[in-house]
């Protein structure tokens, strides 16, 4: 069933756990959304970028989650991932498709971040929309725009107060060091653990970790082993997402990792299978593996049994 951004994470918030919003392509991607779910008992995010929309188109994505959550009784959410095009927003918001959307203004000034979003919110509202907002710039590839490291900037406390107050968003991304993309750290991971201990004190609404895929070993080995160059990607670790939900993060979001086991379980079954020309063969394994990487997501972010 479908739920608004809202709903799962105020639950999530009460229950100290976080919710995996998964970024999709295609229907494959959220038939192992919807899979991983229905295995773990979990309610999850299923998320669309700019750039899915650009690949896939908005009611075409929209009318495949709509069905797959309609098939289920647990609570699956779609959502709006780092919109920055506004007129592509108030699209979603009036499709009737979106149980959220996310407008990240990060990169402008403050005044006019907090300006664009309060106006998405007050036309949110009266679709019955949940809105994510983002204070702080994160580092690294956001579909079209890069992040340059230097110009990424940490999230500042006070003025997340200020900012969720004056906009009335129902949930705020904050930036404590993570990275988009699959190259985030060159070493291990460090989070500002102090900053999301402090934030989640004093802002009252759910909080979001973005750039929070970890590249897990396991797959990126069989996607290197048949043919990815990729030796060099490393995402945030177990511990350090773990650590970052007990703090107060509540929700998770997570591209990369998705990406990796697809391209992974395609790769190899072409290998060891080269005389099979069927897509439905072809898939399949890249959906298993997908759904795999979801469910051990859903049991570390601790929202398995929790739908």
């Amino acid at each position: 069933m479908l739920v608004t951004l809202k709903q799962t994470l105020q639950k999530a918030q009460k229950g100290r756990y976080a919710v995996g919003a998964f970024n999709v392509n295609n229907l494959e991607m959220i038939q192992a959304v919807v899979a991983a779910a229905e295995a773990e008992k979990s309610p999850a995010i299923i998320s669309t970028s700019e750039g899915a929309i650009h690949y896939a188109g908005m009611e075409e994505l929209g009318a495949l989650v709509r069905l797959a959550a309609g098939r289920t009784k647990l609570p699956i959410t779609f959502h709006l991932d780092h919109g920055k095009n506004v007129d592509l927003i108030r699209t979603a918001i009036r499709s009737g498709l979106y149980g959220s959307v996310m407008f990240d203004g990060s990169s402008l000034p403050y005044e006019e971040n907090v300006a664009v979003t309060a106006e998405l919110v007050a036309l949110a509202r009266k679709a019955g929309v949940s809105v994510e907002a983002e204070l702080g710039a994160i580092a690294g590839i956001e579909d079209f725009v890069t992040v340059e490291d230097r110009d990424a900037h940490l999230t500042d406390p006070k003025q997340a107060v200020d900012f969720v107050k004056r906009t009335g968003c129902d949930a705020l991304a904050i930036a404590v060091g993570t990275k988009h993309g699959a190259y985030k750290f060159a070493g291990d991971s460090v989070l500002d653990y102090a900053r999301i201990k402090k934030i989640a004190s004093i802002v009252k609404i759910p909080l979001v970790l973005h750039g929070a895929s970890g590249v897990p070993e396991n797959v990126k080995k069989v996607c290197i082993q048949y043919g990815c160059d990729i030796e060099d990607a490393k995402g945030v670790s177990d511990a350090s997402i773990r650590k970052a939900v007990s703090l107060g993060i509540n929700k998770v979001n997570i591209d990369t990792d998705l990406r990796i086991a697809f391209d992974a379980g395609v790769r190899k079954f072409l290998h060891d299978n080269p005389k099979v020309i069927d897509p439905r063969e072809i898939l399949k394994p890249a959906v298993e593996l997908m759904t795999k990487v979801i469910r051990q997501k859903m049991k570390l972010l601790g929202s398995s049994g929790k739908a």
